[in-house]
């Protein structure tokens, strides 16, 4: 979704809130041409928004913002009329950047990331992406757009999970080819996510540079973890291909035991001395209960499922390597600060024990 994309905005009602302290809320609800959603909004914020454009741009906005009461000497629970009045003024200020002529107020970072525009989904010259990947690294998240980027990949994650289901009810059924290729599906569509969960990571580095306080950001973090955990489990469930289905009973392996070793038993009775593996030497492919019941191409798709499977494997791999060592960096700065304070505290011992000889020395020439 672009910022272009706005066409509508609208600020419908107010709201009182007791935390931290009594204040009102005012909602203001987007329309764009794909979706729409809504975000609370204080007065002030409203205010440093309007300092920030102004700041920014160079020039205020076309619409200025309604005039400023004493809310503290006026209850303003109680008075509708003046919220009313305020209500109107924002909406009327918020429509005059929308549709201004020239877009420079409505492009800025500040007016985006208080109207909560998903830029995390931009892609680099501003047009609107597939919604797969997140154009432009994680440099472009803004506290709401972030969230919005952890839901879509959690719907995502749930899409895996079903069509790891489907996949196992095929298997079931006997129908081989529509489980492997929902199980192809299914990978696909977890490797995106991992790859997707990457930039959310580092979108958490960007929003701290930007002032978000510690704990929200350990919560972001821990709800990145989980993600990961989630994915980690399914892919372990994605090795695990069913391609036989419980129908098959086992007299047919059975029987196809049977016929292998009876073609194959006057080779090996030919020699009664067991053959040693040698160090190097090509082994005989091995049949197993997974290629047993395929022809050519499914050991060929086989191939190339367990190929995407190790692919996978190596990218989790890898994300995991990366984040520890983005811990390792971050242990590594701690202990450099804690370093510094240490530094700073024999410093200032040395200089309480030089005060303090000092004065012993001079209590000794008053004795």
């Amino acid at each position: 979704m672009t910022v272009t994309a706005i066409q509508a905005v609208y600020v419908r009602g107010h709201e009182e809130r007791p935390e931290p302290k009594r204040h009102i809320v005012f909602r203001i609800e987007i329309q764009a041409h794909v979706r729409s959603w809504h975000m609370w909004r204080r007065y002030s914020e409203f205010v440093d928004l309007h300092t920030e454009l102004t700041k920014s741009i160079g020039a205020p906005p076309p619409s200025p913002l309604p005039p400023k009461h004493a809310f503290a000497m006026l209850r303003s629970s109680k008075n509708e009329a003046l919220l009313e009045e305020r209500r109107a003024g924002l909406e009327a200020y918020l429509r005059a950047i929308v549709s201004a002529k020239d877009s420079k107020w409505l492009d800025s970072f500040a007016f985006r990331d208080f109207l909560g525009v998903p830029a995390g989904k931009q892609e680099p010259n501003g047009n609107s992406g597939s919604g797969n990947d997140v154009g432009g690294g994680g440099a472009q998240f803004t506290s709401s757009s972030w969230l919005d980027e952890h839901m879509d990949l959690q719907a995502r994650v749930r899409d895996v999970r079903a069509d790891v289901n489907r996949r196992d009810a095929f298997s079931d059924r006997g129908d081989v080819g529509a489980a492997h290729g929902t199980n192809v599906q299914a990978k696909k569509k977890l490797a995106g996510v991992l790859s997707r969960l990457g930039a959310l990571a580092e979108g958490l580095d960007v929003l701290a540079l930007r002032g978000m306080s510690e704990g929200e950001l350990q919560r972001r973090t821990d709800m990145v973890a989980r993600l990961q955990d989630d994915c980690e489990k399914l892919a372990k469930m994605l090795t695990v291909a069913r391609h036989t289905s419980r129908g098959l009973g086992s007299a047919a392996e059975r029987t196809a035991d049977s016929d292998r070793a009876a073609l194959l038993g006057g080779a090996a009775s030919s020699s009664s001395k067991p053959i040693a593996r040698v160090f190097g030497a090509p082994q005989p492919p091995k049949e197993t209960k997974k290629t047993r019941p395929l022809d050519d191409q499914g050991l060929v798709q086989l191939q190339q499922t367990e190929m995407e499977q190790q692919d996978t494997q190596l990218a989790q791999l890898t994300a995991i390597l990366q984040r520890q060592k983005q811990l390792g960096i971050a242990i590594n700065n701690e202990l450099a600060q804690h370093m510094e304070l240490l530094d700073g505290l024999s410093d200032d011992m040395d200089r309480v024990g030089g005060k303090l000889t000092a004065a012993k020395k001079q209590l000794n020439r008053l004795g």
